[in-house]
């Protein structure tokens, strides 16, 4: 669903995505795939998705379906919005809250809390992404949290990555982890302060790096949670 939801994305963002250097070459605004194809693409993703999704209890399938909504908004945002990676959060962050519909059928504050400091991450970390296209972002008139924070981009992006620690911290404590998934909070932030440092409003390139090494932050974390999983599992 998330490559739904980028393809949906590029369907709707094709003539912008035409206007920006670094996207003028995907393959809509380049001509390489027709709207007919991508459109078709997208709905074989959502099928496949669909009958993933089935697979789960009823109020799982419900909260599925509910994101709908929101992923649907998301391409809009930047058109008239100055925060649009706050809708691209709540849409990127909605596994979190699957997860524990999935495996409880409910939605306890565990779970809201994880959803929300994954949306601060989000916003963070595509902040760090649309350093690159903040020239061309200006003469398109696409909004975003780059533009927003403007010479204070290297402050906005500590305060959402605080708050996605103090709330990923909470939630943690509210789900009853032990030290090892605390361990792996900690090292997971400090990833987030050396990306914090490292920012250059001025380096798209290092942009893209920083961007891409959440990848990295992300698999620190999940790391830590498995491990601790595992060894409670063995005990």
């Amino acid at each position: 669903m998330r490559g739904a939801g980028s393809t949906y994305n590029d369907i709707v963002d094709r003539d912008l995505d035409a206007r920006v250097e670094r996207t003028r070459l995907r393959p809509l605004p380049s001509g390489q795939v027709s709207l007919k194809g991508a459109s078709a693409f997208l709905a074989l993703q959502c099928l496949v998705g669909l009958a993933v999704l089935l697979q789960f209890n009823r109020f799982a399938v419900a909260t599925g379906i509910a994101s709908i909504g929101i992923v649907a908004l998301y391409p809009f945002m930047k058109r008239i919005f100055w925060l649009p990676q706050i809708v691209l959060g709540l849409a990127f962050a909605w596994g979190g809250l699957m997860g524990w519909a999935g495996a409880f059928g409910s939605l306890g504050p565990a779970a809201l809390i994880l959803y929300a400091g994954a949306v601060a991450w989000v916003v963070g970390y595509d902040t760090i992404y649309a350093l690159q296209d903040i020239e061309d972002d200006e003469i398109a008139g696409i909004k975003s949290s780059a533009r927003f924070f403007g010479d204070h981009v290297r402050t906005g992006i500590a305060l959402c990555y605080g708050l996605t620690i103090l709330l990923i911290g909470t939630s943690l404590a509210l789900a009853g982890a032990g030290a090892v998934g605390f361990l792996g909070l900690a090292l997971f932030a400090l990833h987030l302060a050396w990306q914090v440092i490292r920012v250059d409003r001025a380096d798209g390139a290092g942009a893209l790096r920083l961007f891409r090494s959440n990848r990295d932050a992300g698999l620190i974390l999940f790391a830590a949670l498995t491990a601790e999983a595992l060894l409670r599992s063995w005990s």
